[in-house]
């Protein structure tokens, strides 16, 4: 009977000692409005990899992440964001971009938080949109979902995610 307690135990522990400490997280929140598509993401870098991602952040490399740099950072992660809308691709604009300290980053609780936009014009009718993040920095695992619209002319159906969830696709409808 002690085997299998032990056994039970080493997996929870293995379980609670998996935090993302190795990984930069990258979740994406994608809300839904007739005039814009918002892309928001929070950006994750674990306390093992928090030193590379500060080196692509830092390229003066003296320890401060000025708002050039910052704005730059968020330039480069635009450039690997992708989204379409029926087949045709949306250009994404820059918008709100919040950093954490270089010491937060470092320990790992530090959260840099990128607010994407892309204009469209949302008349009634079907709409598939597709959504790919390829990635900056190393390690990199993703998480991605969409918000339950505000508007109630707006009804999503189905969702579909790569394993990694680095892609993603959604149908939904806009009423008149």
């Amino acid at each position: 009977m002690m085997v299998p307690m032990t056994v039970a135990m080493m997996s929870v522990m293995g379980v609670a000692q998996a935090h993302r400490l190795d990984e930069y997280l990258q979740a994406t929140m994608i809300d839904l409005h007739r005039q814009h598509i918002d892309i928001s993401l929070r950006l994750t870098p674990g306390r093992e990899v928090a030193a590379a991602v500060i080196r692509q952040i830092d390229s003066n490399g003296d320890g401060v992440l000025s708002p050039d740099e910052q704005h730059a950072y968020a330039g480069r992660i635009a450039r690997g964001l992708k989204l379409s809308l029926n087949g045709h691709s949306r250009p994404l604009r820059t918008g709100d971009a919040v950093f954490p300290s270089v010491a937060a980053m470092q320990t790992g609780d530090g959260v840099i938080g990128l607010h994407y936009e892309a204009t469209v014009a949302l008349a009634p009718g079907a709409y598939h949109l597709a959504y790919a993040n390829q990635g900056q920095g190393p390690d990199a695992v993703y998480l991605v979902n969409a918000l339950m619209p505000d508007d109630p002319a707006i009804h999503t159906g189905g969702q579909q995610r790569s394993a990694e969830q680095s892609s993603y696709a959604l149908d939904f409808i806009v009423d008149h």
